[in-house]
């Protein structure tokens, strides 16, 4: 939230604008969660605006939807980054992180759904570099420290890392599991993923 000062700094226009694009984004991640079409219009109604002003800051839904992933990315790497990965041992770094992540995923997993019909796979990947470089740099101590195997690269670990996450928010959402079930499954499997030793 802005305060009073900054607003005087930035300007009035830029602080009204900056409201109007989080207004915006809030009212497509809404929409999107209630699995709802997030059309331009649609937006614009759900975030009490103007179609005319939703267009001055998104050219179209692509655009809005890639905004999307990127604030979905800067709080999942804000969430990553709050477990101290750096801290501790390697594998107890590892579950504070697929907890403090956790309560994130449902959330972002309707953003994502909606951008991997319509973003290229190329430029999905690009976007969750970040949330990528937090695990690989755990990984990478891990490795060092011989906590975290080594018999498969650190990049491999990541990626099937964020593919059993993706598997565990899909179950709850099948109801195979609830939310806790799903996150202990998910933070055994992980953990004894890293720290498995091969022949």
């Amino acid at each position: 939230m802005s305060t009073a000062s900054e607003e005087r700094t930035r300007g009035p226009r830029q602080a009204v604008a900056e409201r109007n694009v989080e207004a915006i984004l809030d009212g497509a991640e809404r929409l999107l969660q209630s699995r709802k079409q997030a059309s331009i219009s649609a937006v614009a109604t759900e975030a009490g605006l103007s179609r005319v002003t939703v267009y001055s800051h998104f050219r179209d839904r692509r655009a809005l939807l890639e905004a999307l992933v990127e604030r979905a990315v800067r709080r999942a790497v804000a969430a990553l980054e709050s477990a101290e990965p750096e801290r501790g041992a390697p594998a107890d770094a590892l579950r504070r992180m697929v907890a403090a992540s956790w309560e994130h995923l449902d959330r972002n997993e309707e953003i994502g759904r909606a951008a991997a019909a319509e973003l290229s796979a190329d430029g999905m990947r690009r976007s969750h570099e970040a949330v990528r470089g937090v695990i690989l740099m755990l990984v990478q101590r891990g490795q060092r420290e011989r906590d975290f195997r080594a018999d498969v690269t650190a990049g491999w670990l990541v990626t099937c890392c964020l593919a059993l996450v993706h598997a565990a928010v899909e179950e709850v959402r099948a109801g195979e599991l609830d939310s806790d079930a799903a996150l202990g499954a998910l933070t055994v499997t992980v953990v004894e993923l890293f720290v498995g030793r091969g022949e």
